[in-house]
Protein backbone atom coordinates (compact mmCIF):
# COMPACT_ATOMS: atom_id res chain seq x y z
CA UNK A 1 0.00 0.00 0.00
CA UNK A 2 1.42 3.37 -1.02
CA UNK A 3 1.91 5.83 1.81
CA UNK A 4 1.95 9.60 1.44
CA UNK A 5 5.28 11.05 0.47
CA UNK A 6 5.19 13.50 3.38
CA UNK A 7 8.23 12.63 5.51
CA UNK A 8 7.61 11.26 9.00
CA UNK A 9 7.51 13.77 11.83
CA UNK A 10 10.82 14.14 13.60
CA UNK A 11 11.08 11.97 16.70
CA UNK A 12 11.01 14.97 19.01
CA UNK A 13 8.58 13.71 21.65
CA UNK A 14 9.53 13.96 25.30
CA UNK A 15 10.80 10.72 26.77
CA UNK A 16 7.94 8.32 27.41
CA UNK A 17 7.81 6.23 30.59
CA UNK A 18 8.53 2.53 30.30
CA UNK A 19 6.03 0.96 30.39
CA UNK A 20 3.61 3.62 29.16
CA UNK A 21 0.52 3.59 31.43
CA UNK A 22 -2.77 3.38 29.51
CA UNK A 23 -4.80 4.55 32.47
CA UNK A 24 -6.70 7.49 33.89
CA UNK A 25 -9.55 9.79 32.87
CA UNK A 26 -7.44 12.09 30.65
CA UNK A 27 -6.31 9.08 28.63
CA UNK A 28 -9.79 7.59 28.28
CA UNK A 29 -11.39 10.92 27.37
CA UNK A 30 -8.79 11.68 24.70
CA UNK A 31 -6.06 9.11 24.00
CA UNK A 32 -4.93 10.72 20.75
CA UNK A 33 -2.25 13.07 22.15
CA UNK A 34 -0.55 10.11 23.84
CA UNK A 35 -0.82 8.00 20.69
CA UNK A 36 0.73 10.84 18.70
CA UNK A 37 3.72 10.93 21.04
CA UNK A 38 4.07 7.18 20.81
CA UNK A 39 3.90 7.17 17.00
CA UNK A 40 6.57 9.85 16.83
CA UNK A 41 8.85 7.90 19.17
CA UNK A 42 8.56 4.61 17.26
CA UNK A 43 6.11 1.93 16.18
CA UNK A 44 6.25 -0.41 19.22
CA UNK A 45 6.03 0.44 22.93
CA UNK A 46 5.83 -1.41 26.21
CA UNK A 47 2.55 -0.46 27.94
CA UNK A 48 0.72 -1.33 31.15
CA UNK A 49 -3.06 -1.52 31.61
CA UNK A 50 -5.07 -0.70 34.77
CA UNK A 51 -5.14 -4.40 35.71
CA UNK A 52 -1.33 -4.46 35.76
CA UNK A 53 -1.12 -6.45 32.51
CA UNK A 54 1.92 -5.54 30.42
CA UNK A 55 1.84 -5.65 26.63
CA UNK A 56 3.63 -4.46 23.50
CA UNK A 57 1.54 -1.82 21.71
CA UNK A 58 1.84 -1.23 17.95
CA UNK A 59 0.91 2.34 17.01
CA UNK A 60 1.74 3.49 13.44
CA UNK A 61 -0.41 2.62 10.41
CA UNK A 62 2.21 0.73 8.44
CA UNK A 63 3.33 -1.24 11.50
CA UNK A 64 -0.28 -1.93 12.53
CA UNK A 65 -1.24 -3.12 9.06
CA UNK A 66 1.77 -5.44 9.01
CA UNK A 67 1.06 -6.81 12.50
CA UNK A 68 -2.57 -7.54 11.66
CA UNK A 69 -1.36 -9.64 8.72
CA UNK A 70 1.68 -11.21 10.43
CA UNK A 71 1.36 -15.01 10.35
CA UNK A 72 3.83 -15.26 13.23
CA UNK A 73 1.38 -13.60 15.61
CA UNK A 74 -1.24 -16.04 16.87
CA UNK A 75 -4.40 -15.34 18.86
CA UNK A 76 -4.79 -18.52 20.90
CA UNK A 77 -4.41 -17.90 24.63
CA UNK A 78 -2.39 -21.10 24.96
CA UNK A 79 0.50 -19.15 23.44
CA UNK A 80 0.61 -16.71 26.38
CA UNK A 81 3.53 -17.11 28.74
CA UNK A 82 3.35 -17.33 32.52
CA UNK A 83 3.97 -13.58 32.96
CA UNK A 84 0.95 -12.79 30.80
CA UNK A 85 -1.20 -15.54 32.27
CA UNK A 86 -0.54 -14.42 35.85
CA UNK A 87 -2.50 -11.19 35.28
CA UNK A 88 -4.37 -11.42 32.00
CA UNK A 89 -6.42 -14.57 32.50
CA UNK A 90 -8.96 -12.52 34.43
CA UNK A 91 -12.00 -14.65 33.63
CA UNK A 92 -12.03 -17.49 36.19
CA UNK A 93 -12.36 -21.17 35.48
CA UNK A 94 -14.47 -22.91 34.42
CA UNK A 95 -15.86 -19.98 32.42
CA UNK A 96 -12.53 -19.11 30.82
CA UNK A 97 -12.32 -22.55 29.21
CA UNK A 98 -16.01 -22.55 28.31
CA UNK A 99 -16.49 -19.03 26.91
CA UNK A 100 -13.09 -17.95 25.61
CA UNK A 101 -12.63 -20.27 22.61
CA UNK A 102 -14.41 -17.98 20.15
CA UNK A 103 -13.04 -16.61 16.87
CA UNK A 104 -11.04 -13.78 18.46
CA UNK A 105 -8.89 -16.35 20.24
CA UNK A 106 -8.35 -18.87 17.46
CA UNK A 107 -5.82 -19.42 14.68
CA UNK A 108 -6.11 -21.36 11.40
CA UNK A 109 -7.21 -23.99 10.67
CA UNK A 110 -9.60 -23.90 13.65
CA UNK A 111 -10.39 -20.23 13.06
CA UNK A 112 -11.16 -20.94 9.39
CA UNK A 113 -13.49 -23.81 10.30
CA UNK A 114 -15.40 -21.78 12.91
CA UNK A 115 -15.62 -18.53 10.92
CA UNK A 116 -17.41 -20.16 7.99
CA UNK A 117 -20.52 -20.61 10.13
CA UNK A 118 -20.88 -16.82 10.45
CA UNK A 119 -20.13 -15.47 6.99
CA UNK A 120 -23.53 -16.11 5.36
CA UNK A 121 -25.40 -14.29 8.13
CA UNK A 122 -23.44 -11.05 7.67
CA UNK A 123 -23.04 -10.72 3.91
CA UNK A 124 -23.61 -7.22 2.46
CA UNK A 125 -26.46 -8.60 0.33
CA UNK A 126 -28.33 -10.03 3.33
CA UNK A 127 -27.73 -6.85 5.35
CA UNK A 128 -29.07 -4.73 2.49
CA UNK A 129 -32.25 -6.78 2.46
CA UNK A 130 -32.81 -6.08 6.16
CA UNK A 131 -32.38 -2.30 5.96
CA UNK A 132 -36.13 -1.52 5.96
CA UNK A 133 -36.48 -3.47 9.20
CA UNK A 134 -33.49 -1.66 10.71
CA UNK A 135 -35.15 1.69 9.89
CA UNK A 136 -38.36 0.54 11.58
CA UNK A 137 -36.43 -0.36 14.73
CA UNK A 138 -34.59 2.99 14.77
CA UNK A 139 -37.80 4.94 14.22
CA UNK A 140 -39.57 3.09 17.04
CA UNK A 141 -36.79 4.01 19.46
CA UNK A 142 -36.93 7.68 18.43
CA UNK A 143 -40.73 7.58 18.81
CA UNK A 144 -40.18 6.65 22.47
CA UNK A 145 -37.90 9.63 23.17
CA UNK A 146 -39.33 12.77 24.83
CA UNK A 147 -41.04 15.24 22.49
CA UNK A 148 -38.28 17.76 23.23
CA UNK A 149 -34.80 17.34 24.63
CA UNK A 150 -32.78 16.68 26.59
CA UNK A 151 -32.59 12.90 26.46
CA UNK A 152 -29.83 10.39 27.05
CA UNK A 153 -29.08 8.95 23.63
CA UNK A 154 -27.36 5.90 25.16
CA UNK A 155 -30.20 4.61 27.34
CA UNK A 156 -32.79 5.97 24.90
CA UNK A 157 -31.28 4.70 21.65
CA UNK A 158 -27.68 3.50 21.31
CA UNK A 159 -27.90 0.83 24.03
CA UNK A 160 -30.93 -0.80 22.36
CA UNK A 161 -30.71 -0.35 18.60
CA UNK A 162 -27.68 -2.62 17.95
CA UNK A 163 -29.13 -5.39 20.11
CA UNK A 164 -32.51 -5.21 18.39
CA UNK A 165 -30.76 -5.42 15.03
CA UNK A 166 -28.66 -8.34 16.25
CA UNK A 167 -31.71 -10.31 17.36
CA UNK A 168 -33.11 -9.99 13.82
CA UNK A 169 -29.87 -11.07 12.18
CA UNK A 170 -28.99 -14.07 14.37
CA UNK A 171 -32.51 -15.29 15.18
CA UNK A 172 -32.73 -14.59 18.93
CA UNK A 173 -36.39 -15.09 19.92
CA UNK A 174 -38.23 -12.05 21.26
CA UNK A 175 -39.01 -13.70 24.60
CA UNK A 176 -35.31 -14.40 25.19
CA UNK A 177 -34.19 -11.04 23.83
CA UNK A 178 -36.45 -9.29 26.35
CA UNK A 179 -34.59 -10.95 29.21
CA UNK A 180 -31.06 -10.13 28.07
CA UNK A 181 -29.27 -8.00 30.67
CA UNK A 182 -26.98 -5.43 29.06
CA UNK A 183 -24.80 -5.50 32.19
CA UNK A 184 -23.68 -8.97 31.13
CA UNK A 185 -21.63 -7.28 28.42
CA UNK A 186 -19.40 -5.85 31.14
CA UNK A 187 -17.78 -9.25 31.65
CA UNK A 188 -15.22 -8.22 28.99
CA UNK A 189 -14.05 -5.38 31.27
CA UNK A 190 -11.26 -6.90 33.41
CA UNK A 191 -11.87 -7.16 37.16
CA UNK A 192 -8.94 -8.71 39.01
CA UNK A 193 -9.34 -11.44 41.65
CA UNK A 194 -8.77 -8.98 44.53
CA UNK A 195 -10.96 -6.19 43.13
CA UNK A 196 -13.94 -5.28 45.39
CA UNK A 197 -16.16 -5.59 42.32
CA UNK A 198 -15.16 -9.19 41.70
CA UNK A 199 -18.34 -10.78 43.18
CA UNK A 200 -20.54 -8.62 40.93
CA UNK A 201 -18.34 -9.53 37.95
CA UNK A 202 -18.62 -13.25 38.66
CA UNK A 203 -22.40 -12.96 39.14
CA UNK A 204 -22.73 -11.31 35.73
CA UNK A 205 -20.57 -14.00 34.19
CA UNK A 206 -22.63 -16.78 35.73
CA UNK A 207 -25.87 -15.12 34.65
CA UNK A 208 -24.65 -14.80 31.06
CA UNK A 209 -23.54 -18.43 31.00
CA UNK A 210 -26.98 -19.60 32.18
CA UNK A 211 -28.60 -17.39 29.55
CA UNK A 212 -26.47 -18.89 26.76
CA UNK A 213 -27.47 -22.38 27.92
CA UNK A 214 -31.11 -21.35 27.72
CA UNK A 215 -30.64 -19.96 24.20
CA UNK A 216 -29.06 -23.25 23.11
CA UNK A 217 -31.86 -25.31 24.66
CA UNK A 218 -34.52 -23.15 23.03
CA UNK A 219 -32.93 -23.38 19.58
CA UNK A 220 -32.50 -27.13 19.93
CA UNK A 221 -36.24 -27.49 20.56
CA UNK A 222 -37.47 -24.71 18.24
CA UNK A 223 -34.86 -24.57 15.48
CA UNK A 224 -35.33 -22.40 12.42
CA UNK A 225 -33.35 -21.20 9.43
CA UNK A 226 -31.25 -18.71 11.40
CA UNK A 227 -27.67 -18.39 12.60
CA UNK A 228 -28.23 -19.53 16.18
CA UNK A 229 -30.11 -22.64 15.00
CA UNK A 230 -27.38 -23.50 12.51
CA UNK A 231 -24.73 -23.23 15.23
CA UNK A 232 -26.70 -25.57 17.50
CA UNK A 233 -27.12 -28.05 14.64
CA UNK A 234 -23.36 -27.89 14.00
CA UNK A 235 -22.78 -28.77 17.66
CA UNK A 236 -25.24 -31.67 17.50
CA UNK A 237 -23.41 -32.96 14.42
CA UNK A 238 -20.14 -32.68 16.38
CA UNK A 239 -18.81 -30.08 13.94
CA UNK A 240 -18.43 -27.72 16.90
CA UNK A 241 -17.61 -28.56 20.50
CA UNK A 242 -19.90 -27.37 23.29
CA UNK A 243 -17.25 -24.84 24.35
CA UNK A 244 -16.96 -23.53 20.78
CA UNK A 245 -20.74 -23.20 20.50
CA UNK A 246 -21.10 -21.36 23.81
CA UNK A 247 -18.11 -19.13 23.05
CA UNK A 248 -19.43 -18.17 19.61
CA UNK A 249 -22.82 -17.23 21.08
CA UNK A 250 -20.98 -15.29 23.79
CA UNK A 251 -19.04 -13.42 21.09
CA UNK A 252 -22.20 -12.67 19.10
CA UNK A 253 -24.11 -11.36 22.11
CA UNK A 254 -21.29 -9.17 23.43
CA UNK A 255 -19.03 -8.25 20.49
CA UNK A 256 -22.04 -8.17 18.17
CA UNK A 257 -23.70 -5.22 19.87
CA UNK A 258 -21.58 -3.33 22.44
CA UNK A 259 -18.99 -1.98 19.94
CA UNK A 260 -21.78 -0.62 17.72
CA UNK A 261 -23.40 1.03 20.74
CA UNK A 262 -20.06 2.64 21.51
CA UNK A 263 -19.43 3.62 17.88
CA UNK A 264 -22.78 5.42 17.72
CA UNK A 265 -21.71 7.47 20.74
CA UNK A 266 -18.22 8.30 19.43
CA UNK A 267 -19.71 9.30 16.06
CA UNK A 268 -22.29 11.56 17.70
CA UNK A 269 -19.68 13.16 19.94
CA UNK A 270 -17.47 13.87 16.92
CA UNK A 271 -20.43 15.52 15.15
CA UNK A 272 -21.40 17.48 18.27
CA UNK A 273 -17.86 18.84 18.37
CA UNK A 274 -18.14 19.81 14.69
CA UNK A 275 -21.64 21.33 14.37
CA UNK A 276 -20.96 22.48 10.81
CA UNK A 277 -20.34 18.84 9.80
CA UNK A 278 -23.47 17.76 11.67
CA UNK A 279 -25.60 20.30 9.80
CA UNK A 280 -24.10 19.30 6.47
CA UNK A 281 -24.78 15.62 7.10
CA UNK A 282 -28.34 16.34 8.26
CA UNK A 283 -29.02 18.41 5.12
CA UNK A 284 -27.41 15.89 2.73
CA UNK A 285 -28.08 12.27 3.84
CA UNK A 286 -26.37 11.08 0.67
CA UNK A 287 -23.10 11.81 2.43
CA UNK A 288 -23.79 9.13 5.06
CA UNK A 289 -21.81 6.21 3.57
CA UNK A 290 -18.62 8.25 3.22
CA UNK A 291 -19.21 10.08 6.49
CA UNK A 292 -19.57 6.79 8.39
CA UNK A 293 -16.18 5.65 7.07
CA UNK A 294 -14.61 8.89 8.27
CA UNK A 295 -16.29 8.70 11.67
CA UNK A 296 -15.00 5.13 12.04
CA UNK A 297 -11.48 6.34 11.26
CA UNK A 298 -11.68 9.48 13.37
CA UNK A 299 -12.63 7.78 16.65
CA UNK A 300 -13.00 4.02 16.54
CA UNK A 301 -14.96 2.11 19.19
CA UNK A 302 -12.46 -0.74 18.74
CA UNK A 303 -9.63 1.32 20.20
CA UNK A 304 -7.26 -1.63 20.66
CA UNK A 305 -7.25 -5.18 19.35
CA UNK A 306 -7.21 -8.25 21.56
CA UNK A 307 -4.02 -10.16 22.38
CA UNK A 308 -1.61 -11.66 19.88
CA UNK A 309 1.46 -13.77 20.70
CA UNK A 310 4.70 -14.90 19.09
CA UNK A 311 5.45 -18.60 19.49
CA UNK A 312 9.16 -17.81 19.81
CA UNK A 313 11.31 -14.79 20.61
CA UNK A 314 10.85 -12.45 17.64
CA UNK A 315 11.62 -9.04 16.22
CA UNK A 316 8.68 -6.65 15.85
CA UNK A 317 9.66 -3.62 13.79
CA UNK A 318 13.07 -3.47 15.44
CA UNK A 319 11.84 -4.31 18.95
CA UNK A 320 12.66 -7.73 20.44
CA UNK A 321 9.51 -9.33 21.84
CA UNK A 322 9.76 -12.49 23.99
CA UNK A 323 7.67 -15.53 23.12
CA UNK A 324 4.28 -15.47 24.84
CA UNK A 325 4.28 -11.73 25.61
CA UNK A 326 1.08 -10.05 24.47
CA UNK A 327 1.11 -7.83 21.40
CA UNK A 328 -1.79 -5.41 20.88
CA UNK A 329 -2.47 -3.12 17.92
CA UNK A 330 -3.83 0.37 18.49
CA UNK A 331 -6.38 0.85 15.74
CA UNK A 332 -7.07 4.40 16.94
CA UNK A 333 -3.39 5.33 16.72
CA UNK A 334 -3.05 3.76 13.27
CA UNK A 335 -6.09 5.66 12.01
CA UNK A 336 -4.57 9.02 12.96
CA UNK A 337 -1.13 8.39 11.43
CA UNK A 338 -0.09 11.42 9.32
CA UNK A 339 2.11 9.14 7.21
CA UNK A 340 -1.08 7.52 5.89
CA UNK A 341 -3.81 10.16 6.23
CA UNK A 342 -3.54 13.83 5.31
CA UNK A 343 -4.58 16.09 8.19
CA UNK A 344 -5.47 13.02 10.29
CA UNK A 345 -6.86 14.99 13.24
CA UNK A 346 -9.39 16.72 10.98
CA UNK A 347 -12.88 15.29 10.57
CA UNK A 348 -13.20 15.31 6.78
CA UNK A 349 -16.53 13.92 5.56
CA UNK A 350 -15.20 13.96 1.98
CA UNK A 351 -12.09 11.89 2.72
CA UNK A 352 -11.45 9.39 -0.05
CA UNK A 353 -9.88 6.93 -0.21
CA UNK A 354 -10.19 6.06 3.46
CA UNK A 355 -8.37 2.78 4.19
CA UNK A 356 -8.93 2.91 7.96
CA UNK A 357 -8.38 -0.11 10.19
CA UNK A 358 -11.43 0.32 12.41
CA UNK A 359 -12.54 -3.26 11.67
CA UNK A 360 -9.01 -4.68 11.74
CA UNK A 361 -7.42 -6.38 8.74
CA UNK A 362 -6.36 -9.82 7.58
CA UNK A 363 -8.01 -13.07 8.63
CA UNK A 364 -9.46 -11.49 11.79
CA UNK A 365 -11.18 -8.65 9.92
CA UNK A 366 -14.52 -8.15 11.68
CA UNK A 367 -17.06 -10.54 10.10
CA UNK A 368 -19.87 -8.14 11.03
CA UNK A 369 -18.36 -5.07 9.35
CA UNK A 370 -21.11 -4.76 6.71
CA UNK A 371 -23.76 -5.00 9.44
CA UNK A 372 -22.02 -2.41 11.63
CA UNK A 373 -21.76 0.02 8.73
CA UNK A 374 -25.47 -0.38 7.97
CA UNK A 375 -26.37 0.15 11.62
CA UNK A 376 -24.31 3.32 11.83
CA UNK A 377 -25.81 4.75 8.63
CA UNK A 378 -29.31 3.95 9.87
CA UNK A 379 -28.76 5.24 13.40
CA UNK A 380 -27.14 8.53 12.43
CA UNK A 381 -29.51 9.13 9.54
CA UNK A 382 -32.56 8.58 11.74
CA UNK A 383 -31.35 10.68 14.67
CA UNK A 384 -30.27 13.63 12.51
CA UNK A 385 -33.45 13.61 10.44
CA UNK A 386 -35.91 13.28 13.30
CA UNK A 387 -34.27 15.37 16.03
CA UNK A 388 -33.72 18.89 14.60
CA UNK A 389 -31.31 21.02 16.57
CA UNK A 390 -29.53 17.97 17.96
CA UNK A 391 -26.61 18.99 20.20
CA UNK A 392 -24.69 17.95 23.29
CA UNK A 393 -26.61 18.98 26.42
CA UNK A 394 -23.68 18.90 28.89
CA UNK A 395 -20.21 20.44 28.83
CA UNK A 396 -17.79 18.39 26.76
CA UNK A 397 -15.66 17.64 29.81
CA UNK A 398 -18.66 16.03 31.53
CA UNK A 399 -18.96 13.25 28.95
CA UNK A 400 -18.69 9.97 30.84
CA UNK A 401 -16.40 7.59 28.95
CA UNK A 402 -16.64 3.85 29.49
CA UNK A 403 -13.77 2.31 31.51
CA UNK A 404 -13.25 -0.58 29.08
CA UNK A 405 -9.60 -1.37 28.30
CA UNK A 406 -9.94 -2.17 24.60
CA UNK A 407 -13.08 -0.25 23.70
CA UNK A 408 -14.01 3.40 23.43
CA UNK A 409 -17.39 5.06 23.89
CA UNK A 410 -19.64 6.98 26.27
CA UNK A 411 -22.07 5.32 28.66
CA UNK A 412 -24.17 8.48 29.05
CA UNK A 413 -24.80 11.05 26.31
CA UNK A 414 -27.34 13.76 27.21
CA UNK A 415 -28.44 15.52 24.03
CA UNK A 416 -30.75 18.45 23.42
CA UNK A 417 -33.01 18.92 20.41
CA UNK A 418 -35.80 21.31 19.41
CA UNK A 419 -38.52 18.72 18.87
CA UNK A 420 -39.08 15.14 17.81
CA UNK A 421 -40.39 14.78 14.28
Amino acid sequence: MTLHETPPAAYHADALPVPVPLTGCPYKSNPHPLYERMREAGPVHRVVFPSGVNAWLVTGYEAAHAALNDDRLGKNHDRGNDRWRARASIMPEPQHSQLQVHLLHQDPPKHTRMRRYLTDAFTPRRVEGLLPRFRQLADALVDALPDTGPADLVSGFAAHFPFQVLTEVIGLPAELAARFDRDWGKVVQPVGPTDPGRPVYEARLHGLQLYIAEVVAHKREHGDDDLLSRLVVARDRRELSQEELDSMIFQLLVAGQEPVTNQITTALIALFRHPDKLRRLRDDPGLLPRAVEELLRYDSAFELTTWRFFAEDSDLHGTPVPAGDSVIVSLCAANRDPRRFRRPDELDLDRSPNPHLAFGHGIHFCPGAALARAELRTALGTLLARLPGLHLAVPDEDIRWIPAVLGRGADLLPAGYDRRL
